[in-house]
């Protein structure tokens, strides 16, 4: 496989190692010449000392016959050119830009770009998260935004509580894909019955999301 990587910094050090130790042909696409120097000194991989920005510096990386292209610099604007470039001009069949403007996502989405990742909606998910902030937590959005990924906390007030998974009236098209109990993971059956404590993941189409969580906690 062959990734193109725009961007410079420790983050593009660090994918590129972890790509290469996979076997996959990585080049690097940084406009910081002392960036350049510093990756080529640490990493097997091409680097080339340019705007990704620009179609002819992408071609000289190989988009061309790339699998893949990563847009991982700090300017949102910059990573949307640089996917949107490497999908008209040289059918990349994969593109991923990371924002830091979670509004950026399906903007960037419907303008073409195939992954998006929002960092800053990762980093407030994984904090919720490790410290208990909030009872529901987003943890991703898959697929183009057509499904939704929530980690959901059951209390003792749930209305759920002790009923088999089978009699749960859940919409059609949610599910539980698995339960965080007492440390452990349960892949959940029909015959499972959730418990006070439980932090249930919660698998849906955006649709009947809100109708999910309340069928689980009870809360409008």
């Amino acid at each position: 496989m062959k990734i193109i990587i725009v961007g410079g910094g420790r983050m593009v050090y660090f994918l590129s190692r972890g790509f290469l130790s996979k076997g996959y042909h990585v080049c690097i696409v940084n406009h910081d010449a002392a960036e350049c120097r510093w990756l080529a000194r640490r990493v097997k991989a091409a680097v080339i000392h340019g705007d990704g920005s620009l179609p002819r510096v992408l071609e000289e990386a190989g988009a061309d016959d790339a699998d893949a292209l990563l847009a991982v610099t700090p300017r949102d604007e910059d990573n949307l050119v640089i996917c949107q470039i490497a999908d008209k001009k040289f059918r990349v069949p994969n593109t991923l830009a990371v924002v830091s403007d979670p509004d950026n996502e399906r903007v960037f989405q419907q303008l073409g770009v195939t992954n998006v990742v929002s960092m800053t909606r990762i980093v407030a998910a994984l904090i919720e998260e490790r410290t208990g902030v909030e009872e529901i937590v987003n943890l991703i959005s898959l697929g183009e935004g057509l499904v939704n990924v929530t980690e959901l906390s059951l209390d003792e007030a749930c209305p759920v509580l002790g009923q088999p998974l089978v009699d749960v009236p859940l919409p059609r098209d949610a599910l539980i894909g698995c339960i965080l109990r007492g440390g452990g993971v349960i892949v959940p059956h029909g015959n499972t019955s959730l418990a006070a404590g439980d932090r249930v993941v919660l698998i849906s189409v955006p649709q009947s999301h809100g109708a999910a969580v309340k069928t689980l906690t009870g809360e409008p």
